[in-house]
């Protein structure tokens, strides 16, 4: 793509940004949540495009009035100046030409949205209800630095501590697009506390991580949804002995891909308070069906894309975790570190970023096919 080609692209998406904002002032659309969302997101990714644009026309315009210097001006002091700004410039275009690119690739409309992050303890017995519960901490320690927010919905803990599963609702920017990667099955290598003879044991668990629906993003029958209440065994103090704040939906979906109708159960713990834990209920209830009614366009990006990265399949082996060689494998992209501990501690950005510039090539190859 040229220099040309480029601005007449980004200058072609001129009017459909001025369009847009004009839009997001109008009272009609204010009132439809539903598309002044979809038009926020949308203004805020063109304007990101227009001071590219700007940004882009600024280093070509630099680069030919430095060129003209050189080949007019006489001044050594000038001549040098100009030499170091076209050097500058020559260096700053093609990088700022790929992430043009890339920014013009059109993005998952999901990313953008909250997440249902599900763990639950694989083949392993009670060391992978353990590592479950050693993945649970990684995924919390790094939402801190992200400063999301990181809340448990639902836990069932294993025998000897862990998890057998447990399900958290992050919410903050971009929380879906990039915990996305974290879904598959997660090995662990190590000797287990209960191994007396020192053997290395293998043991997985697998993470789920789901796109949080809008209401408005499915349809629910509310007045179809059975509930009951029930006293939690969680986190609560002596309030959660007296009080009834646990609950427990059921509601029959007809999956429109298989016409199949099934029941689905979910049991929300989250806090005391019996409504806010009826509506979290209802926004993983929303969660779920919008994630299997969707199923078909998550299963055309994974028969694209010759990779595992975020193509949805949550039964493929995506790591391994080595303790004896204190070891971290991303086996989608052959990515190997040894900072094993730091790496549970929630130091994992470095790993995701790779997944990033490995997704970002396949998507720039689709716009190429």
């Amino acid at each position: 793509m040229s220099n040309n080609s480029i601005l007449e692209k980004l200058d072609g998406l001129r009017g459909r940004f001025d369009e847009v904002s004009t839009l997001i002032t109008d009272p009609n659309v204010i009132a439809d949540q539903q598309r002044y969302v979809r038009l926020t997101k949308e203004y805020k990714d063109l304007e990101d495009l227009m001071n590219a644009r700007e940004k882009y026309a600024h280093l070509l315009e630099n680069l030919e009035e430095s060129k003209d210097i050189l080949l007019n001006e006489s001044d050594p002091e000038m001549k040098e100046m100009a030499r170091e700004e076209v050097a500058t410039c020559e260096a700053q275009i093609p990088e700022l030409e790929e992430q043009i690119k890339l920014m013009l690739v059109p993005k998952d409309p999901e990313d953008g949205k909250n997440a249902i992050l599900e763990i639950r303890a694989g083949t392993g017995g009670d060391e992978a209800a353990l590592f479950a519960g050693d993945l649970f901490r990684m995924y919390s320690k790094y939402c801190e630095t992200k400063g999301w927010t990181f809340e448990v919905s639902s836990a069932s803990e294993g025998a000897v501590g862990g998890f057998k599963e447990i399900v958290i609702s992050v919410t903050g920017a971009d929380v879906y697009g990039v915990l996305k990667y974290e879904s598959g099955v997660h090995r662990v290598q190590r000797v287990p506390a209960t191994e007396t003879q020192g053997r290395v044991h293998t043991s997985a668990a697998t993470v789920a991580v789901l796109p949080e629906a809008e209401p408005f993003d499915v349809e629910i029958h509310e007045g179809e949804i059975k509930w009951d209440t029930f006293r939690s065994s969680g986190a609560g103090g002596q309030n959660v002995n007296k009080v009834e704040s646990g609950v427990r939906l059921r509601y029959n979906w007809k999956n429109p891909n298989t016409d199949e109708v099934e029941e689905i159960l979910i049991e929300c713990t989250e806090t005391r308070d019996q409504p806010k834990n009826k509506e979290r209920a209802l926004a993983r209830l929303r969660t779920y069906i919008y994630d299997h009614e969707h199923q078909k366009y998550v299963d055309d990006i994974a028969n694209r894309r010759k990779s595992l990265v975020s193509s949805g399949d949550r039964s493929a082996k995506i790591r391994t975790y080595n303790y004896p060689q204190g070891r971290i494998t991303d086996h989608r992209i052959n990515y190997t570190i040894y900072n094993l501990s730091a790496f549970m501690d929630g130091d994992i950005q470095d790993c995701i970023d790779h997944l990033i510039v490995a997704e970002n090539a396949e998507r720039l190859k689709e716009t190429e096919m």
